[in-house]
């Protein structure tokens, strides 16, 4: 099965290049090109994509509105931010809009790939900078409500790099034990 790939990016320059390269491995289909934020919510609701690379700076709309839009209108599409921004206001507002994957745009092309096939089967595809961010974010979270029991288990399955599905099998079988 071929995962279908929406890129969107406000480079066109960026766009062609992962076209291309994106375009080599048999596994993958690059559906569509979006060059903002809301043209990337349209070609999504259109094109019904399996994986949205996102970069998060774009005009019209950024990456973390779109993603949460995009989300919002489909569960079954996977969204995979793609940029070159890495501070915690970044990492932090696209894995809450629903991104999947935080990765930087240096990432080698064929972890990229390999990114966008864990996400398109449900798995957390973090650049290590990216997940340290978000498990400090964790560890010292705005709200002074600690995380319960089962949040915490969801939260160390996350971090292996679990799918949403192998999670919610293995909790659920941990309850009928």
């Amino acid at each position: 099965m071929t995962i279908r790939v929406l890129i969107a990016d406000d480079h066109g320059v960026v766009r062609q290049g992962l076209t291309m390269y994106l375009g080599l491995d048999p596994e993958l289909e690059v559906i569509g090109e979006a060059a903002n934020g809301q043209e990337a919510v349209e070609m999504a609701r259109d094109l019904e994509p399996d994986v949205v690379l996102m970069d998060l700076l774009m005009p019209v709309m950024d990456g973390i509105a779109a993603t949460q839009k995009i989300k919002a209108d489909s569960t079954e599409v996977e969204v995979v931010a793609l940029t070159s921004v890495l501070d915690d206001g970044a990492v932090i507002g696209a894995v809450r809009a629903g991104a999947i994957g935080y990765l930087l745009k240096n990432t080698k092309p064929r972890e990229r790939c390999r990114a966008i096939k864990g996400a398109a089967a449900g798995q957390v595809q973090l650049d290590p900078a990216a997940a340290a961010k978000l498990m400090r974010e964790m560890r010292t979270p705005d709200r002074p409500a600690a995380l319960t029991g089962r949040e915490t288990e969801v939260l160390k399955l996350l971090a292996r790099g679990w799918a949403n599905k192998q999670i919610a099998r293995e909790l659920f079988s941990r309850r009928r034990r």
